[in-house]
């Protein structure tokens, strides 16, 4: 493990301690449960997994938003309360190392999600802005309220929704949905068995099914997904193979997925949008303009700011806006982050609890840094 700090940890640091937060350590050894279940297929395959004494899976911190907010839930703190972090995360990357530090904050309790969501956005620009100063940013923002504002409005089914839901954040994975929703697929090449617990949704069957062939393969069930959850994902296709939508409505929902326009106009744009496609976007489009209006509000350059309707972070947890700040023209984002209004109570707390937060590789911008001119 590293233990040198990056030379700009004592400015983050400072930069923290101005926006009221508390400095917070978690364990780098944590429960691999939450990940496994809720972090999102991404994280999922690239997360060091061990297993204590006792058996349970543990894992290397991947990332600091589950721990941060798993030890909130612990310490039965009040909120609103805002945690800063700087620390290693461990995961296998394509590219860099797979120990590499990250700083954020995390801002828990806070009702009014559009003055958050704005105060997430502009202290990571803050940040970005201290350690590569005159470096040009781009800031783009996505909303996964939004887009499934846009799912319902169009009167998808329930699975159609979750599947749609699931992609986005992964360019990929959604070109892959949307052409089966297109052209729905046949009947996979499922036999046997196995074929006959999914035509007759049996769920808890298939399961068992899935879990003894695992064992007989000498697989562990906490090495990817459950094998409950396998079985609700192939039964869930199957289901979805029955859905077209109409072509109307994928026009539609393939217009909405193309708009990407400055800050300042996207409530507009998404405003004709609905209109057009005869859509009504409801509460999702009254708590987009007073979130885009709080952003404004800070005076970040407005020409630095885009929505892209089609953007999101490959995070299975995240229910409303996410964004991610680039080096203008540059291709790997140097902080990310959105909102999880629902991921707290998955964890445990017995309370609602909205929370919003954002993290920044530095490794990227140490490397950002030792080129600048």
């Amino acid at each position: 493990m590293t233990s040198r700090f990056p030379a700009i940890s004592a400015a983050i640091t400072s930069l923290f301690a101005t926006r009221d937060t508390h400095a917070v350590e978690v364990a780098i050894l944590q429960p691999a449960d939450p990940f496994l279940d809720m972090a999102g297929e991404d994280l999922r395959r690239r997360i060091f997994l061990t297993e204590s004494e006792t058996g349970q899976t543990l894992c290397l911190r991947p990332e600091f938003t589950i721990p941060v907010c798993l030890d909130h839930i612990a310490s039965q703190a009040g909120t609103p309360r805002r945690y800063s972090y700087l620390g290693e995360v461990f995961r296998q990357r394509r590219e860099g190392g797979n120990e590499f530090f990250q700083a954020g904050i995390e801002d828990l309790g806070d009702r009014d999600t559009a003055q958050a969501d704005a105060r997430s956005v502009v202290d990571a620009h803050a940040l970005l802005s201290l350690v590569l100063p005159g470096q040009s940013l781009a800031i783009t923002l996505g909303d996964q309220t939004i887009f499934e504002a846009v799912l319902a409005a169009l009167g998808l089914p329930r699975g159609w929704r979750m599947r749609l839901a699931r992609a986005f954040g992964s360019a990929p994975m959604l070109e892959a949905a949307l052409a089966d929703l297109a052209n729905p697929p046949r009947n996979g090449q499922l036999s046997g068995e196995v074929a006959t617990l999914v035509l007759d949704g049996d769920v808890e069957g298939l399961a068992t099914h899935i879990a003894s062939g695992m064992e007989e393969a000498g697989l562990s069930a906490s090495a990817g997904r459950s094998p409950s959850d396998i079985a609700r994902r192939l039964i869930e296709k199957a289901e979805l193979r029955s859905v077209r939508l109409s072509n109307e409505a994928f026009a539609a929902l393939k217009n909405f997925l193309a708009i990407d326009v400055p800050l300042d106009g996207a409530a507009r744009a998404l405003e004709t949008f609905a209109a057009g496609a005869g859509l009504s976007l409801g509460a999702a489009l009254e708590k987009f303009t007073a979130r885009a209006g709080a952003i404004e509000a800070h005076g970040l350059p407005a020409g630095q700011i885009r929505y892209d309707a089609a953007f999101g972070r490959p995070l299975d947890y995240y229910t409303g806006v996410v964004f991610e700040i680039a080096a203008q023209g540059g291709e790997r984002p140097l902080a990310g982050g959105g909102r999880y209004d629902r991921l707290l109570t998955l964890l445990g707390a017995k309370t609602a609890i909205p929370g919003v937060g954002f993290s920044v590789w530095l490794d990227r911008i140490e490397a950002l840094r030792e080129t600048a001119p």
